[in-house]
């Protein structure tokens, strides 16, 4: 046996994975979540069915670490389901390779291009989909794959879908529009009919509508007029893009984890990722071709994914957030700390059961309470190890899904959200606190952020008062919708949150 795990050399005493017919599904954004949650669920799926069509191809996106990682080992990984009282390993092989753009790009369309090909999905946050303040597509972060994409159309399709010198994706939206137009000169070429699927996985309300705009926003800026006809003619009576809803806390893997396994399995899995036992996806039934049997792994096929997304964004991510920055604040350095202590715990039962369950319709089934009870012990278990600071990032990308539609819906009934209004206060918090101790604040906006931090103390981070940088931040453009920002019941109520947090930590000096 070799000392580094691979398809062909599997251990003894683990069931064996799954190895797939051919590649069928692209999947940008190839991190831990795809492969303890989306990845899973279709090894699942052809355990179940003996459909071996659904092999990956990953792509990622911000370095070759992840292709590095499993291409030695033939695709093939394990995941280390951690749950608080005992664990479990499976081997998971729907992935077949990965490839990493900045060195594969045209293999990548080339693939999302195949006839075999049948969806793409994505997992790549909230920021990885290139948005402006407005929610617009930001060209400045796509110039380079648009440019491209002008280029590849401008040479046709005679020498196959890039008939130009690739030039390597830079973001995961460029990449994904070259590979629809890439597709869509194959099969002008061939005469014949290739309906894909798109299928995004990330945390964002309406994530499918948001995709297919902002797709339908990139064609219209690198191909203006009737020189993009072909492509949106083809994009409107071919390709869908659902939305979905996944649920799996999936956290860092850590060398211990890494090397317990290798201690049951025998070999080394540099591919290991760990989750929760808990697993959830529901996705919405419009499919424009084939896909594997995921409702055979446990995903629900609705009609309506909306409710059952709200209530995650709400709920569990919302609860999330503010545990994470409470946490911080508290010295917590994993999620489980946070969520142990009991003054922040009343808080996001505050936010939980006070401020998000009102604003929410259940799913037809489903006991919202008792899902809300059940975020707080699986936030609980230690196993996962998630920490604060890796929840806290990206905040301004995160917030409008997970605490603005609550905000607004209790402003909107005559409510003032105090659950929301805390979680507002620790993020304000935590952002002065990073502009005051001269730390880059880890957020697409962060320097923004410190920029409007110095501003209130004209010019010193160190003289802003922590009211009013709280005030100043809650207000930011795009953060919370419609004028709940700048309606005083929240702002008041924001203050006083922030003053009570001065007040604890004096007295802990």
């Amino acid at each position: 046996m070799t000392d580094r795990l691979h398809r062909d050399h599997l251990p003894a005493g683990i069931p064996s994975p799954v190895t797939p017919e051919t590649v069928a599904i692209v999947h940008l954004g190839i991190g831990a979540f795809h492969r303890a949650h989306q990845a899973v669920c279709t090894e699942q799926a052809a355990r179940a069915t003996g459909d071996r069509r659904w092999g990956i191809l990953g792509v990622t996106q911000r370095s070759s670490r992840v292709r590095d990682q499993l291409r030695p080992q033939g695709g093939v990984y394990a995941v280390l389901t951690a749950g608080a009282h005992e664990s479990s390993i499976d081997l998971v092989g729907s992935v077949l390779d990965v490839a990493w753009p900045a060195e594969e790009t045209g293999r990548v369309l080339s693939t999302i291009a195949a006839p075999t090909t049948h969806l793409v999905t994505l997992t790549v946050t909230e920021k990885g989909y290139c948005r402006d303040d407005a929610g617009a597509l930001d060209r400045s972060q796509v110039d380079g794959d648009l440019a491209a994409l002008a280029a590849e159309t401008s040479a046709g399709a005679d020498d196959g879908p890039v008939a130009v010198d690739v030039v390597p994706g830079a973001s995961a939206i460029g990449l994904l529009v070259r590979g629809l137009a890439a597709r869509q000169r194959a099969v002008a070429a061939a005469g014949e009919r290739r309906p894909l699927t798109v299928l995004t996985c990330d945390n964002m309300v309406d994530n499918g509508r948001v995709l297919a705009r902002l797709v339908g926003e990139a064609v219209d800026a690198a191909l203006p007029g009737a020189e993009g006809d072909d492509l949106r003619d083809w994009l409107a009576s071919d390709v869908t893009f659902p939305c979905s809803m996944v649920d799996r806390i999936v956290p860092a893997t850590t060398p211990a984890q890494r090397d317990a396994v290798e201690a049951e399995l025998g070999v080394r899995d540099e591919g290991l990722v760990v989750g929760e036992p808990f697993s959830q996806w529901v996705i919405e039934d419009r499919f424009a071709g084939p896909r594997p049997a995921w409702e055979e792994a446990g995903a629900t096929l609705t009609d309506d994914v909306s409710v059952w997304e709200r209530a995650k964004l709400r709920l569990l991510n919302g609860t999330h957030s503010l545990l994470a920055y409470a946490g911080r604040l508290a010295g917590h350095t994993t999620m489980a700390e946070a969520v142990q202590d009991p003054a922040i715990a009343a808080r996001a039962r505050q936010l939980l059961f006070d401020d998000a369950l009102p604003t929410l319709t259940p799913p037809a089934g489903a006991d919202l309470s008792a899902y809300g009870e059940s975020l707080l012990e699986r936030f609980a278990n230690p196993a996962t190890g998630h920490t604060t600071r890796q929840v806290s990032m990206d905040g301004t990308q995160k917030i409008p899904y997970r605490w603005g539609d609550t905000i607004a819906a209790r402003l909107a009934a005559g409510q003032v959200p105090h659950g929301a209004a805390y979680a507002l206060a620790c993020w304000a918090e935590v952002v002065r606190r990073e502009a005051v101790e001269g730390r880059a604040v880890d957020d697409p906006r962060g320097e923004e952020l410190q920029r409007l931090v110095a501003a209130v103390g004209d010019g010193s981070a160190v003289q802003a008062d922590p009211v009013e940088v709280a005030r100043a931040l809650t207000a930011l453009p795009g953060l919370l919708p419609g004028d709940a920002a700048q309606d005083p019941r929240l702002l008041d109520a924001v203050a006083a949150e922030v003053e009570a947090l001065a007040e604890h930590a004096a007295t802990l000096r």
